[in-house]
């Protein structure tokens, strides 16, 4: 039985936020009143666990009461995925018009496209949680909490302010331009402003330095929540990209970050008596992932008991394995039959060497080109999620509950990998240790040091080999899109893939489609927001 922390224990707390959009349908409006909810410490638990589990969940039951009325009504986590890997080369999608993804995959979407609106949503009503709790965890208003009942506060405060840091981000990565409002704005008609990317950059930053001393450590971080090490990691991922959403570089400041997350000590997962031969990095993946506390920096709990939802770690597990195959057994990945939704293209699996164990692909039956989006048999099948425990159990049964796999949001292999990269362009830090962590990842993946780098790997402008084995180490956990627009590759002729802009060998796109669109509901309730490019 996993050892699931309170934060998931009482999902039914208030949810009393008001709207800080202008689309007033899409958020919830609930009777019960702050002043009812904040009088005690577990109440202040139960609200922080909602900020946490909205990002797995669809709402307060496993099929009905909903957070949010809206196009597809799906979670968190699905809306991400789909925004950051299905218009990639690492999501080549089954149903397109089904699922209405057509013009995501085909990177053609406008201001109406229910996906991005969905995002769009989410996001704000996850932000609006956030400003919520924070407008009742002031100084003044834990005041007559007790002195350790208001330093425990204190680091949910912190984390409250993670959570919308992290918010923030997903919004200015996908969105760029955004409306912006704090829990010091007022609540209901208040229309709030648009910030530039470069406005909600800096802010962003400084929240996550001003957090710094209240976030918990990661030994003394409760699993599930947002720890010292969460905060570096999330600043390092806005370092790294810096060029893209300012226009800046900021890879010394990538590079301290990413010895900051290390500094907190987490280590890969491999095996204690260097047994290359156990498979660790599925274990990254499986419904025991709970134990890699090692290497996973960040994740987000998924119980097939407290947490269930269709999107989430189901998506990736269930999503992934065929309907259609006469010989793929949905039980070795601990399911009871598949969806069919996902395959990935040759332009991805053609990057791993035939030994890489991090290359987990289901072949027999299928072609290794998606030459067919309707033809589920056209491209491999990713096998890297399950439901299995450590044993080879499956976990829970997946046609009632979902999975019981964790979602790893951040992990010790993106920071090493982000360290290096950053390195090799021209960050302070040092190259041979730069080299060391990647080759880490290689023995890892290789079993030994067969396909070890050296520093001259790493230089000269070899910047594309970090795309590549970012994709061989990370594929489906939600980075590829980010990546492939800081490489200038996302839109552009230099890189194509099965179908990228719906032509069969791929086609270049308008640069527009770099980031969303703002949805065009929200165009006509804020008049301080605009879309320059749709």
């Amino acid at each position: 039985m996993k050892k699931y922390i309170y934060i998931l224990s009482m999902c039914t707390a208030a949810m009393f936020a008001t709207s800080c959009v202008g689309d007033l349908d899409q958020y919830p409006h609930e009777e019960i009143t702050s002043e009812s909810v904040y009088t005690s410490l577990q109440n202040y638990k139960s609200v922080l666990g909602k900020i946490y589990v909205s990002m797995v969940t669809k709402g307060q039951e496993k099929d009905g009461n909903e957070d949010l009325s809206s196009n597809r009504g799906e979670d968190y986590m699905r809306c991400y995925f789909n925004l950051q890997e299905v218009g990639t080369d690492e999501v080549a999608y089954t149903w397109l018009s089904g699922e209405n993804l057509t013009d995501i995959s085909n990177l053609s979407w406008d201001a109406n496209d229910p996906w991005v609106a969905d995002m769009y949503y989410r996001i704000y009503y996850n932000i609006a949680l956030c400003n919520e709790f924070l407008r009742n965890a002031t100084d003044e208003k834990i005041s007559s909490f007790t002195e350790s009942e208001r330093n425990e506060i204190v680091h949910y405060r912190a984390e409250a302010r993670f959570m919308r840091a992290l918010f923030y981000y997903h919004a200015m990565d996908l969105f760029r331009n955004i409306p912006f409002v704090t829990e010091n704005d007022p609540v209901g008609s208040y229309i709030p402003p648009r910030y530039m990317a470069k406005d909600m950059f800096g802010y962003i930053e400084s929240e996550l330095k001003a957090i710094e001393n209240d976030l918990l450590s990661k030994d003394e971080c409760p699993y599930g929540r947002a720890s010292k090490g969460a905060a570096y990691t999330l600043l390092a991922k806005l370092y790294l990209n810096a060029q893209t959403y300012i226009g800046e570089t900021r890879y010394n400041e990538c590079v301290a970050a990413c010895q900051s997350a290390i500094g907190q000590g987490y280590s890969l997962e491999i095996d204690v008596n260097n047994d290359y031969t156990i498979d660790c990095y599925r274990r990254l993946f499986n419904a025991d992932n709970h134990l890699r506390t090692n290497e996973i920096i960040f994740t987000l709990p998924v119980d097939a008991n407290t947490t269930v939802s269709w999107g989430s770690s189901t998506y990736m597990v269930c999503g992934a394995v065929s309907q259609t195959s006469a010989t793929q057994n949905p039980a070795d990945y601990g399911v009871t039959k598949g969806w069919g939704s996902m395959r990935i293209c040759k332009t991805v699996t053609d990057l791993f060497e035939d030994n890489d164990k991090r290359g987990k692909f289901y072949e027999t039956g299928q072609t290794d080109k998606v030459t067919s989006i309707e033809d589920a048999s056209t491209g491999y099948l990713s096998t890297k999620w399950t439901n299995l425990k450590d044993n080879g159990e499956a976990a829970s049964n997946t046609d009632q509950s979902g999975v019981n796999t964790d979602y790893p949001l951040f992990r010790l292999a993106d920071v090493y990998l982000m360290y290096a990269e950053a390195t090799a362009r021209g960050g302070n830090g040092d190259m041979a240790t730069a080299v060391g962590y990647v080759n880490d990842l290689r023995e890892r993946a290789f079993g030994d040091n067969s396909q070890n780098i050296t520093e001259t790997d790493l230089t000269g402008n070899n910047f594309r080999f970090f795309l590549d084995e970012r994709a061989r180490e990370l594929y489906w956990e939600c980075t590829r899109r980010t990546d492939l627009i800081r490489f200038d590759l996302f839109t552009k002729a230099e890189y194509l893939w099965e179908f990228k802009g719906g032509a069969s060998d791929g086609t270049s796109v308008e640069s527009k489609y770099n980031y969303y669109p703002i949805p065009s509901a929200e165009l006509t309730a804020n008049p301080n927001l605009k879309n320059e490019e749709y």
